[in-house]
């Protein structure tokens, strides 16, 4: 067999082999680097307060390191801004989250965030939004959601209702220029130091409380099996050239072997005509 891989035609297909299982080699690489996905922030550093122009920053994807985190920022919510997002999960109730148009103080480019000011089981229960006000808000912020499917409703009074809370889509609604995620407002306070919304005694809204998420894995499963699959690949291609290289072989064998029965059967055929020419003679 190593004699008939030494033929030249078989030498190429072995370079061609390994120049295609150096390119599976390199891609199997990439994959499994890109399978180690960005660990997500410990407890201690989501529920730490930060300025929100800290950790993300407007018309900009939020990362694993951004989301999640405690925040705080000051500003006004825009007049006439207020939407409802339905089918929201409050112990056990579904109901809707108020949402508001925020413009942080030190938003570049007054650029404004989405802030959910607290929950209510009937839109009728929802407040006023507390517009042309300076505010105080801590809350947690968390990345945008896929818009929903479906037309808009509204409520009795006019408000919008949203089956997502899409950033983007609200975005558009308000015409304002804005941060891709959201803010859960856990505290507002006004100028006076006075709790503003849920977390007030006289609002119907009660407060929406998001705990930090889980840990990830750290893993991207799906880039791990590519990673694999581009291995078992580069692992073929030389299996593939072994099974050429070993058809062949067994092939010229074949060949050889009927070579030597048609000669041994001529010559016996000789052999019995010249016997046969001896005889009558």
């Amino acid at each position: 067999m190593l004699k008939t891989a030494m033929q030249p035609k078989w030498i190429g297909t072995l370079v061609l082999a390994l120049v295609l299982a150096s390119v599976f080699v390199v891609l199997s690489a990439w994959q499994f680097s890109q399978s180690e996905t960005e660990p997500v922030p410990t407890e201690d550093i989501t529920e730490t307060p930060v300025a929100l122009t800290e950790v993300h920053q407007p018309e900009q994807a939020m990362t694993v390191a951004e989301a999640d985190r405690i925040v705080d920022f000051s500003g006004e919510f825009l007049p006439d801004t207020q939407v409802l997002i339905e089918e929201r999960l409050q112990n056990g109730e579904t109901g809707y989250w108020v949402i508001g148009a925020f413009r942080p103080d030190d938003a570049p480019g007054e650029n404004i965030i989405p802030v959910v000011r607290g929950w209510v089981a009937d839109p009728a229960d929802a407040d006023a939004l507390p517009a042309e006000q300076e505010l105080t808000i801590q809350g947690r912020l968390l990345p945008p959601e896929a818009p929903g499917p479906g037309p808009r409703e509204y409520a009795e009074d006019g408000t919008q209702i949203f089956p997502t809370l899409s950033p983007a889509e609200l975005i558009n609604v308000w015409d304002q220029p804005g941060y891709s995620g959201f803010v859960v407002a856990f505290d507002m306070l006004d100028a006076a130091g006075d709790e503003v919304g849920a977390a007030s005694s006289s609002s119907a809204l009660e407060p929406v409380e998001v705990g930090p998420q889980p840990e990830a894995t750290g893993f991207n499963w799906l880039n791990l099996f590519y990673g694999v699959e581009w291995t078992v690949f580069a692992g073929f291609a030389f299996y593939l050239w072994w099974r050429l290289v070993k058809d062949a072989h067994e092939k010229q064998l074949e060949e050889e072997r009927l070579d030597r029965e048609w000669q041994e059967q001529w010559l016996a055929e000789q052999l019995a005509l010249r016997e046969q020419n001896r005889t009558e003679d």
